[in-house]
């Protein structure tokens, strides 16, 4: 005699088999998190985090929340996005100059809890854009931190945030970023 799970109903067939591959460790997981290989998937490098321009630290860790202090877009060439949106900057330039910043606050994130998988959630950003006083996009140009956290962190990117005009930023940046974390403990 012959045995087979073919005796079973299809769906019962296929909760078996689940079950099988699961106590095997042979199923991929449906729901895996891997921020750092989403990265990789985008040909985004993280860079050494930049050292702080004046009397503060990168990032505080109270319990298993980490604020981060603002980020300005620091380009490839070591150079900083400057200027005001709605005069000097378009939108899609300020758009850029935020994706920079999330970038940057990606790398002191990376630095201060060693893996991003230890990204619980992304709770809160802060965008301040370096614009004129007519300027109404502001939310369209903080879009560009806050859709690579949810390209890189998925669901766990999605985050409250404000994104605010101001007449001027540090070093005349077009924009600085910061951010409030959970992480593991």
């Amino acid at each position: 005699m012959q045995h087979s799970i073919h005796f079973f109903p299809t769906t019962i067939r296929a909760s078996i088999l689940a079950v099988l591959l699961l106590s095997f460790g042979l199923a991929a997981k449906a729901d895996e998190f891997d921020p750092e290989g989403r990265l990789a998937e985008l040909e985004i490098e993280l860079p050494t985090p930049a050292k702080s321009i004046a009397n503060y630290v990168r990032a505080t860790r109270i319990g298993n929340t980490l604020y981060l202090s603002g980020h300005l877009p620091k380009q490839a060439d070591g150079s900083f996005v400057l200027g005001k949106l709605g005069e000097a900057l378009s939108v899609e330039e300020g758009y850029e100059a935020a994706r920079l910043s999330a970038i940057a606050l990606m790398a002191s994130l990376k630095a201060e809890v060693g893996d991003l998988s230890k990204v619980k959630r992304i709770a809160k950003v802060f965008g301040m854009v370096n614009a004129t006083e007519n300027f109404k996009d502001h939310s369209k140009v903080i879009n560009g931190c806050s859709d690579l956290l949810v390209e890189v962190f998925g669901e766990r990117g999605r985050h409250a945030r404000a994104a605010c005009g101001f007449s001027s930023l540090p070093l005349g940046a077009a924009v600085e970023v910061e951010m409030i974390v959970e992480v593991e403990e």
